[in-house]
């Protein structure tokens, strides 16, 4: 669990909200079925809490902690005291910006003191009490002039005051003088401090009630929150009942917080009962809140506090941050810069608005995709693909229905790569399904044979792989709703029966099922395979019923909503792994240069290992890639298009290319594709050729694959 230091409204206390708030997945989001079988039965009542003991009440031993929750762990210590740190460090640049600021002000504060002990000080330099007491003689001499005594008393006081005054106000022009005269001849370091030791007092004689000498120093918050606007801010969605007054209404009741949580506030309430709603309800109503609370709905990320963490149902977890917390650079994806990886593993995929890293185990899964084009939802569904790369006993099985370049580079390692949705790759897609669905039937017959001491849940394990030579096989298909319009009904039909097999059934032989499609409508993308699909993940899409056909039927009620998200999300999508589990997850970075070279690592490592099969270890390009040789990028553009068919017309070899790569071959001709071929080295054995029983200009496969180096095609097998 990442550990959060977190300063409080006042910038002041330091907490550590993982003791206090659920836990957050920090390592995966989805766990094998089959760990059921291993989790802790349900705890015995101990003797002291039965109800028989009559010293049940004051022998149990109560739940508070002992230490506050900043100190319960060495890593708490530890965050906590490196966010001080950084506190003191923000306050001391603060204020250090602001000297000057400061120095006029206590210039302007001690000249006001100045004037104030003046004030003070004229009625003990005049003496002024000598004053009165000369006033009230004289006020007496004029009720009775003829008493001599009062005369002679009044000539004594007013030489008294006179006297009184001159040795005042002597003393103190001889003391400014002295400290004038010994300040102009003192050290420099000296009159400084001489000048502060005046100037301070004067300063703090010449403050006001409601002078504040210090700017405000607290780190500007732009998100702020309090259980009072959180009450209103309910009250407002319906979810509260109004009284005469805020203070006679129902109000939540917060278990923790609102407290500062890294870049945000966080909350945990209960809903007040008797009002009839529930932590449903408040999630249903996320963009109300959201609006009542002065932020975007991209903000507030709320989840339901099940039991298994203290929870009920009318407790909810909230967090609003400071701005938007899916913008930004992106993260570089882990897989990047991994020399193996183990696809038994929970595989980085991205992180959640907190920061927190989610992982998703893939073994026994199936995973579909889905959202608006260039919303970064291929990147993401390679990032899963690409960390079978990095296993030698992952086999791919790829098919691409745009056939643009996003998958190119898996003719490297694939087994089987299908690009395209032309009548010859839907053939071979079709030749791919019913291989693997062959192959299911092997693995399962093999599993079934084998004793429970190998084989105890009749499932795939890392020993049997090994053992037996069966590796796990990863199954992309992206763009599925390409293949579906391309069909002939017949064909449809059988594709789907197929693909819903493999979902289905494959994941207990090793299958991992990887499906993306954009807006999956119940033409493009039928629903019986959707809802066999056991983690779902969907870019921006443009509306809530389309969110809820990636993510599931009433998702968006519950809070999984991606048309939330804008178009500033690229790489941002809803991730939901279970009836009631979901998170919007930012996900990890994977250019194509960077999966073009895990592509290459793959190839190496499944060499090394002897698990190179397929059409992978006969791609002349791939094994020209992968030594390091290179191959004219018209032979390679060609191959590639003519990879289902040993021969092709000019005509469709021209679209193809088009397809492939508009910008190059955009503009080409039959005379110039002839041209470009016979320059790069390919000589033709004929110019016609016959397909389905027609005869038309055109080209032989192996005539373009011996432009190839020799010692290529001998690495190839050819």
């Amino acid at each position: 669990m990442t550990e959060l230091a977190v300063e409080g409204a006042d910038m002041g206390t330091l907490h550590h909200l993982d003791d206090h708030r659920p836990a957050t997945p920090a390592v995966s989001l989805v766990k094998d079925p089959s760990d059921a079988e291993t989790a802790p039965a349900a705890a015995e009542v101990e003797a002291v809490d039965r109800a028989d003991n009559p010293l049940a009440d004051w022998l149990t031993v109560p739940d508070a902690p002992v230490l506050p929750a900043w100190a319960r762990s060495a890593a708490s210590i530890k965050a906590n005291a490196a966010a001080l740190v950084r506190l003191t460090w923000w306050h001391a640049r603060y204020h250090g910006i602001r000297t000057p600021k400061y120095l006029v002000k206590t210039v302007l504060l001690a000249a006001r003191g100045f004037f104030r002990a003046t004030v003070g000080l004229w009625p003990t330099l005049s003496a002024q009490d000598h004053s009165a007491t000369v006033k009230a003689l004289r006020a007496q001499s004029k009720a009775r002039p003829e008493d001599v005594d009062l005369a002679t008393r009044l000539q004594m006081a007013h030489a008294e005051r006179t006297r009184t005054r001159r040795w005042r106000f002597g003393a103190a022009a001889a003391g400014v003088a002295a400290a004038a005269i010994g300040i102009a001849l003192a050290d420099p370091v000296l009159q400084t401090g001489i000048a502060g030791a005046v100037v301070t007092p004067l300063a703090y004689l010449g403050r006001g009630k409601d002078t504040q000498f210090l700017d405000q120093g607290a780190p500007p918050l732009r998100v702020d929150m309090s259980a009072q606007q959180l009450n209103d801010a309910l009250r407002a969605a319906g979810l509260l009942k109004s009284g005469k007054g805020d203070e006679e209404g129902p109000r939540v009741s917060c278990s923790m917080g609102p407290v500062r949580d890294g870049r945000g506030w966080a909350v945990i309430f209960d809903l007040p009962r008797g009002g009839g709603k529930t932590a449903s309800d408040v999630l249903a109503k996320r963009e109300v809140i959201a609006q009542e609370l002065g932020v975007d709905e991209i903000q507030v990320i709320m989840s339901r506090v099940r039991a298994a963490k203290g929870g009920n149902a009318g407790r909810v977890s909230m967090w609003v941050a400071d701005d938007d917390p899916y913008l930004g650079t992106p993260n570089p994806s882990p897989l990047e810069k991994a020399e193996r990886f183990s696809i038994w593993e929970p595989v980085p995929f991205g992180q959640d608005a907190r920061g927190v890293r989610v992982n998703i185990p893939v073994m026994w899964q199936s995973m579909f995709f889905g959202g608006l084009p260039r919303r970064g939802k291929t990147f993401s569904q390679r990032l899963l693909t690409a960390a079978g790369l990095l296993d030698s006993y992952v086999r791919h099985y790829v098919a691409d229905g745009k056939g643009g370049a996003d998958w190119m580079p898996m003719k490297a390692v694939a087994h089987r790569l299908v690009m395209g949705a032309e009548d010859d790759a839907i053939e071979a897609l079709k030749a791919m399904l019913a291989e693997l669905l062959t192959e299911m039937e092997r693995r399962f017959a093999l599993l079934r044979d084998l004793p429970t001491s190998v084989c105890p849940e009749g499932k795939l394990t890392p020993d049997i792989v090994a053992k037996y030579n069966l590796p796990v096989i990863f199954v992309t298909i992206d763009e599925l709703q390409e293949y579906f319009t391309a069909m002939e009904k017949e064909d449809r039909e059988q594709v789907i029966n197929d693909l819903c097999r493999i979902a289905r059934r494959g994941p207990a032989a090793g299958f991992i099922s990887n499906f993306a499609s954009q807006r999956p409508d119940a033409d493009s993308v039928p629903t019986k395979l959707r809802e066999i699909i056991t983690i779902r993940y969907s870019t921006q899409v443009v509306d809530r019923a389309s969110s809820d056909m990636v993510l599931g039927k009433g998702k968006a009620a519950q809070g999984a909503d991606a048309s939330v998200l804008s178009e500033e999300h690229k790489g941002v999508g809803v991730l939901v792994t279970g009836p009631a589990s979901y998170v919007t997850v930012r996900a990890d970075y994977l250019d194509g240069p960077s999966f073009a070279g895990l592509c290459r690592k793959g190839r190496v490592l499944r060499e090394q290992a002897g698990q190179l099969t397929g059409e992978a270890a006969g791609d002349v390009t791939a094994a020209a890639d992968a030594a390091g040789v290179t191959v004219p990028a018209i032979v390679s553009d060609a191959l590639e298009v003519m990879r289902h068919s040993p021969r092709m017309f000019t005509t469709d070899l021209l679209n193809g290319l088009v397809n492939l790569d508009e910008d190059v071959y955009g503009d080409f001709n039959a005379e110039q594709l002839a041209a470009e071929l016979e320059a790069a080295g390919v000589k033709r054995t004929s110019k016609q050729v016959k397909i389905s029983g027609s005869n038309g200009a055109g080209y032989q496969r192996r005539d373009i694959e011996a432009a190839v180096p020799s010692e290529i095609l001998l690495s190839t097998g050819r």
